[in-house]
């Protein structure tokens, strides 16, 4: 064992459970990163190795865990401002503006969210399974804006993705339709999948294949025109979360968002007003987020305000410019 190793010891509880499940409740590390620590050799159970997560344990049982020093990520840190509106020794939350991707991939190996978390939380990072990176559990597009919520431990990594999963996360989105929806409000129900003839597009898919997705719609207002070629404020809260998921349901009942350049088309009408403007992405917003946190079981709920080029599009939209009650939504 390196001698950069923090040993975690003590006693065992409760009896008759699991191997894990006791380890992880008597450690603070997580079952999986536990699991990971019993196949690497590092746990000991009453003096002995043990390998096991099933095995069953008694009480008073003495352990030892050795936890090597997590590994570098392979990203790089890099020093780019962050909006930060919340942030504990377990997690943060960040606004993320439109442009910044969030993780390192092909043609954006770095000048990301990740690397600019690594950054921001150096020293800070207890290695998720065994890596000194932070935990994306979520992500939203390059070009949308809004909340994220990203682990900084291996426990609160696992805790917000059960929360993903249960589909118990509260997000809220804020988005510029084009044509007013009829009705003004709903739910899309259709699975998302890769498309099949668009490998970089998102599609609806028959059932059975692709993943569920259900969208609540809201119009909170009509902003410009008629029902056709005029645009609308809609509210969408998603009940799960897939990749395009608001874009391509809005775009399956005939309003895909101003500005989208890859599932709709700008009503000819506004061309010009998204010209004039500089206007080139999709007009959505991650407006709200909450969520239990993962360590202390508190509730959190955290509400972005709409940022300066969307407010800019919705205020050219409103008739005069001056719709005080649209306003006040943003």
């Amino acid at each position: 064992m390196g001698a950069a190793d923090t040993i975690i010891s003590g006693t065992v509880a409760i009896g008759g459970q699991r191997l894990d499940k006791a380890l992880a409740d008597a450690s603070g590390l997580s079952r999986e990163r536990v699991k990971a620590l019993l196949g690497e050799g590092r746990v000991s159970l009453s003096g002995k190795v043990v390998s096991q997560a099933s095995v069953k344990v008694a009480e008073g049982a003495s352990f030892e865990i050795r936890v090597p020093e997590a590994a570098p990520a392979e990203a790089i840190a890099q020093d780019i401002p962050l909006s930060v509106v919340y942030e504990d020794e377990a997690l943060i939350v960040v606004d993320k503006p439109a442009g910044l991707v969030v993780h390192p991939a092909a043609g954006n190996l770095d000048g990301t969210l990740v690397n600019a978390l690594l950054h921001h939380c150096r020293g800070q990072l207890s290695g998720i399974g065994g890596v000194a990176r932070p935990g994306i559990v979520h992500r939203i597009d390059k070009d949308t804006s809004g909340l994220l919520v990203v682990a900084k431990t291996d426990v609160a990594h696992e805790g917000l993705a059960k929360q993903f999963a249960d589909h118990s996360i509260v997000r809220a989105y804020k988005c510029v339709t084009a044509g007013l929806p009829v009705p003004p409000a709903g739910t899309v129900r259709g699975a998302i999948a890769r498309s099949s003839h668009d490998r970089k597009k998102m599609a609806l898919v028959e059932d059975g294949r692709g993943k569920h997705a259900v969208t609540h719609y809201k119009t909170l207002a009509a902003l410009h025109g008629a029902a056709l070629d005029g645009a609308a404020l809609v509210e969408c809260r998603l009940e799960t979360g897939r990749t395009h998921q608001v874009r391509v349901h809005l775009a399956s009942i005939g309003h895909a968002l101003l500005g989208d350049p890859v599932y709709g088309r700008t009503p000819s009408k506004l061309r010009p007003l998204l010209q004039r403007l500089g206007f080139h992405r999709q007009a959505l917003h991650a407006a709200e987020l909450g969520f239990i946190h993962p360590v202390t079981g508190a509730t959190h709920h955290f509400a972005s305000p709409t940022p300066v080029d969307m407010r800019e599009l919705i205020v050219e939209l409103c008739a005069e410019g001056h719709d005080a009650k649209v306003l006040a939504m943003l």
